[in-house]
């Protein structure tokens, strides 16, 4: 199986500003990379908002239909691919999370709740009224990035910034979150979790290195996301090993290896009740 690329911000030739934070219409944008409908990944936080026309988005091997109102929010890592109408249009941004934390300090990209990966579906599909509410920020950022004026990356940034507030208010809306500390503790058991899916697969680590009992983060997670911190684990490592699988030319061996696992067997066993097939026949249907 072929690797597919892994794209940084300097791949995209115009309007990049310091080489962390690009924005452009979805259009021009297309008519020097085309290459982005093809499978691949990104290194950097990437913003979609469509205006216009129609298609498919495939992320992390789930498929959503694009229309107007579409917007799409995803994070470093996260592999996927379009299939575009003729007259598909809107707005795109991308930004990596250093320019951001860096800029503000105090505020953290990752925080913003439509990050958190336990929640989050990458796609919120904006009514016309809320298209409206959010575009004349994309067309401010648009028109920034093409002048040298003074302040310009805090402009850029701030605008931005805005845009994540406006989206994280229609989320919250949409979500309806209710405990705020459950959330704060759900994003620190995500954290620990990225950092270490692939040698810590015991619900007990994570709750011993919150400082609670297992059975209180059962509970967070319940409420929550209504999954269990195991369910939420083995999601993590299964869709890590699809990334690996689609990205990588490694066997399921390596795979298994690189992920922790102690036995190929024992992850091919995990893989089929999770997926309901074995590595070796995904990688085939992936294949075709």
């Amino acid at each position: 199986m072929k690797q597919y690329p892994v794209y940084e911000i300097e791949n995209f030739e115009q309007n990049i500003f310091y080489n962390n934070l690009y924005v452009n219409s979805f259009t021009e944008h297309l008519k020097k990379h085309h290459f982005i409908e093809k499978l691949h990944r990104h290194n950097f936080y990437l913003l979609v908002l469509f205006t216009n026309g129609t298609g498919k988005h495939t992320i992390d091997f789930d498929t959503f239909d694009i229309t107007k109102g579409s917007l799409f929010l995803m994070q470093p890592g996260q592999i996927h691919s379009w299939k575009l109408s003729p007259d598909i249009d809107g707005y795109i941004v991308f930004y990596s999370k250093e320019i951001f934390n860096l800029h503000f300090k105090e505020k953290r990209i990752e925080h913003y709740p439509f990050f958190q990966s336990f929640k989050n579906n990458p796609e919120i599909l904006l009514s016309d009224s809320e298209i409206g509410h959010l575009q004349p920020y994309f067309d401010l950022m648009i028109d920034e990035s093409k002048n040298n004026k003074q302040y310009k990356r805090d402009k850029l940034l701030n605008l931005l910034d805005v845009i994540h507030i406006e989206i994280t208010r229609i989320y919250s809306s949409e979500t309806n979150q209710e405990k705020p500390i459950y959330n704060y503790k759900l994003k620190q058991f995500d954290e620990l979790l990225e950092k270490y899916f692939k040698t810590e697969k015991s619900p007990s680590f994570y709750a011993d290195k919150m400082a609670i009992t297992l059975k209180h983060l059962n509970r967070i997670v319940k409420a929550t996301v209504n999954k269990t911190v195991t369910e939420l684990i083995t999601q993590r490592v299964i869709l890590e090993s699809k990334r690996l699988m689609v990205e990588r030319k490694l066997t399921i061996n390596q795979i298994a290896d690189e992920l922790g696992f102690s036995s190929p067997n024992y992850f091919t066993k995990l893989f089929k009740k999770h997926e309901g097939i074995k590595p070796k026949e995904f990688i085939k249907q992936m294949s075709n």
